[in-house]
């Protein structure tokens, strides 16, 4: 009996849960980014995954007006009184958990060894207990946010069909396929009047990043301008939830299905981001 139990417990250790780590980036802000991750986390917790969503933008608080919420607990209250990571997290729609930045990238690297240690642990507890761990980032690219992203699975880049917003977006992928070109990347194309102007903006990109950095990035989708969009955010009321046969909301459940469709690809989260920190 002693031995079948050792056996049952190495068993579910090797076969312990590993959370895929996706950030969200835009090149510029304003782009509908944090609208975009938060209604995906929600779609994907309606589908009985673990979810959990981290505010990394920070100073914005954006998740937290979006559901209508405040947290009196963030990141900061991890990293600078090592609180257990649970202490800070909320509980979101459909069983959804989301965590309050509250602090800079750059106060990350910047923790004395313990600090950091403790902090890692946690996170490390996190991968063990969720299916999708999803990192709302700031606009742009810091030296601080790119060893972030160097450190998470996949990079989904959040677009609008307009120029601007597209040679920004371009810009982004290709900082980052300088620092890893073997960095999976994927593309969603917001606010789109008509679905040729996501067409367009999809062409444009795929060509320029495959022509300039021999890089292929998957799309997983189009998200149309509606006019429900701003009613939800006035309402502080996810879109999926307040409005879910909308337009936009049909079209977010294309791009969750499109997302699941692809094969998680773990690869170590913590342990790259610990050589980061060490690096740093």
């Amino acid at each position: 009996m002693d031995q079948a139990e050792q056996l049952r417990k190495k068993i579910k250790k090797l076969y312990t849960p590993k959370a895929k780590t996706v950030a969200v980036i835009s090149g510029k802000g304003g782009v509908g980014k944090s609208n975009i991750v938060l209604n995906l986390s929600i779609n994907l917790a309606k589908r009985n995954k673990r979810v959990l969503l981290i505010d990394s933008d920070i100073g914005m608080a954006n998740i937290d007006i979006l559901l209508g919420e405040s947290s009196s607990y963030t990141m900061v209250d991890i990293l600078e009184k090592k609180w257990p990571i649970q202490q800070a997290l909320k509980k979101g729609p459909f069983g959804l958990c989301y965590l309050s930045g509250g602090t800079t990238l750059s106060n990350i690297f910047q923790l004395r060894e313990d600090s950091f240690q403790h902090f890692l642990k946690e996170l490390e507890k996190m991968v063990a207990t969720f299916d999708e761990i999803l990192f709302d980032m700031g606009a742009g690219i810091s030296k601080e946010s790119m060893r972030f992203l160097m450190a998470v699975d996949e990079i989904i880049v959040v677009t609008t069909p307009e120029p601007t917003s597209i040679m920004d977006a371009y810009a982004a992928i290709k900082l980052v396929h300088q620092y890893d070109s073997d960095k999976t990347i994927k593309l969603v194309v917001n606010r789109c009047q008509k679905r040729t102007d996501g067409n367009q903006a999809w062409d444009r990109l795929k060509m320029t990043t495959k022509q300039f950095l021999d890089l292929d990035i998957h799309l997983l989708g189009y998200i149309p301008e509606d006019k429900h969009v701003q009613q939800s955010v006035m309402n502080q009321t996810p879109i999926v939830m307040q409005f879910p046969t909308s337009p936009v909301a049909k079209a977010l459940e294309t791009m969750t299905k499109e997302y699941l469709n692809v094969p998680n690809d773990h690869k170590g989260f913590i342990q790259r981001l610990k050589n980061l920190f060490l690096k740093g």
